[in-house]
């Protein structure tokens, strides 16, 4: 946080970057977080070293997670079962070749949840941002005043 925090940029532009990160991390699109974090917050004007630390949101720990909420949420979108599981004999060479089975739920439940995720951080990173460079702005400007006032009394 407190490298996120210490970004150059303004509060917008942080935040944006770090939830387009945080959002693609909940896309079952592994190998491709970072460039589409990249992508979506360049196209929203954010910062896109935030979109990189962003994405870590999505890790070895937060997968199993992540992957069963997009397609439990991708189930339900296409009206199956919430109950659906699924095959036993899932395998990389079963998800390329039944896509629909697995990764169209997946892509679908990463829609909402994504906006949700981005949502969700976004705005109250902004306002952490947007405080922590006010903070470290006034502690500048009382350094630069003591050095100032110093230098002054040196002088005298």
């Amino acid at each position: 946080m407190h490298r996120v925090q210490r970004l150059p940029g303004s509060p917008y532009s942080i935040a944006a970057g770090f939830a387009c990160g945080a959002a693609v991390s909940f896309t079952p699109f592994i190998g491709l977080h970072f460039f589409l974090g990249a992508v979506l917050a360049w196209l929203m004007g954010a910062n896109l070293l935030a979109s990189a630390l962003g994405t870590a949101v999505g890790n070895p720990w937060t997968f199993p997670l992540i992957w069963t909420l997009i397609y439990t949420i991708g189930i339900w979108m296409l009206g199956f079962d919430v109950n659906h599981t699924l095959p036993e004999g899932l395998s990389m060479k079963y998800i390329f070749e039944e896509p629909q089975a697995v990764l169209l739920p997946m892509f679908l439940g990463s829609i909402p949840t994504g906006l949700v995720v981005w949502a969700g951080l976004f705005w109250p990173l902004r306002s952490i941002v947007a405080k922590y460079q006010k903070a470290r702005r006034l502690r500048r400007e009382k350094r630069r005043a003591e050095i100032a006032m110093a230098a002054e009394k040196e002088r005298s």
